[in-house]
């Protein structure tokens, strides 16, 4: 049955921001609330991005796996000084991890082939027993084939999503055999100009604002 993603509760105003708590989004569950939200900005009147600005300017995760090639990643290195888009979730997600890919893969096709050499797409797998390279590469080819897949092991995507202020639970397999992976829904941008997330966008954002914001992340234009 379909579910509707959570979204972020308001934590309290200040003069000029909103402090946001960022809850998990479970793929086919209902499951619960995370630790250590990211907290974010108001959209500020002179940001040209449509995404919302973090308060917090996260680092690039630390973090080693297996791309869809079946080759060792490192994420921090591999995309040092790239315009990256960073998502966590799954291949057997029947809602929100088609629906963000899907919606960045439309975007990306608005670009320029100069703009899209410049934007990094890094899919995170929440569910890695399961996501093999193969299954990720087949998965990602028909929202992106440039997209990047990685996928290994659980305890260090979990660290690397909780540096981020993300949780993600342990998968857990349904009695009809079906797997729920209870994962935070967000896609961060790191900006080129220091490798940080500077930009957050939220389960449900429209392909329009990703269509408006990645021709700035391909300059690397400030938030």
């Amino acid at each position: 049955m379909p579910r509707t993603p959570r979204t972020a509760r308001l934590a309290g105003a200040a003069a000029v921001a909103l402090a946001a708590a960022l809850t998990l989004t479970a793929c086919g569950s209902d499951g619960g609330g995370g630790t250590g939200p990211a907290k974010v900005t108001r959209q500020k009147a002179d940001s040209p991005y449509e995404g919302t600005v973090l308060g917090k300017n996260f680092d690039k995760p630390d973090l080693q796996l297996t791309d869809t090639s079946g080759q060792p990643y490192d994420l921090r290195q591999k995309t040092t000084g790239r315009s990256t888009l960073l998502f966590f979730g799954y291949t057997s997600c029947p809602d929100v991890c088609p629906t963000t890919m899907g919606d960045i893969g439309v975007a990306m096709t608005k670009l320029s082939p100069e703009e899209r050499q410049k934007v990094d797409v890094v899919f995170v797998s929440t569910d890695p027993q399961r996501d093999t390279p193969q299954v990720l590469r087949t998965w990602l080819d028909s929202m992106g084939k440039d997209f990047i897949g990685l996928t290994g092991d659980l305890a260090k995507v979990k660290a690397a999503a909780k540096s981020l202020g993300i949780l993600i639970e342990d998968p857990v397999v349904n009695a009809d055999g079906t797997v729920t992976s209870t994962h935070g829904a967000q896609v961060l941008a790191f900006l080129p100009s220091d490798d940080k997330a500077h930009v957050l966008y939220l389960s449900g954002t429209e392909e329009k604002t990703y269509e408006h914001d990645l021709p700035l992340l391909a300059r690397g234009v400030a938030a």
